[in-house]
């Protein structure tokens, strides 16, 4: 059996590996230019989804003037559809203070179904960010 672990990142090694998946998804296969892909990183908390010891996905979450905003959810193509995502998405709601601040994201216009599933909805119209269509949420 598989093992799926989501790891809060602590050392300089995880957090390249994290970039490391960035890249490859945002960069190498959604066209995102690079300069735009690291941004805030270091006031980001960020997080490394292994499986079976690999690194499968990475993500991160950040205070701003808004409340707590997850972004650059990313998980290789050759693990989607294994629960990466979930688990991604699980471990930073459970990291996030309770101090009722809203949480917030902008997703990508086919990972909206990802994030209603933890009682995320859709506000607003559909925009582009770095040329991809994507919705804000936020969580009800």
């Amino acid at each position: 059996m598989e093992i799926l672990q989501v790891n809060k990142i602590r050392t300089k090694e995880e957090l390249e590996s994290a970039f490391a998946v960035r890249r490859k998804v945002f960069v190498e296969e959604q066209g995102v230019p690079p300069e735009l892909e690291l941004e805030n990183e270091e006031i980001s908390v960020h997080f490394l989804a292994l499986l079976d010891n690999q690194p499968c996905g990475a993500c991160r979450y950040r205070k701003t003037d808004k409340g707590y905003k997850l972004e650059r959810f990313a998980v290789l193509k050759e693990f989607r559809g294994k629960r990466v995502g979930l688990a991604m998405v699980a471990a930073v709601l459970d990291d996030i203070p309770d101090d009722d601040l809203p949480i917030y994201l902008n997703s990508q216009s086919d990972a909206v179904g990802l994030y209603t599933k933890f009682g995320f909805a859709v506000e607003g119209e559909q925009f582009e960010e770095a040329g991809i269509p994507h919705f804000r949420m936020v969580r009800k």
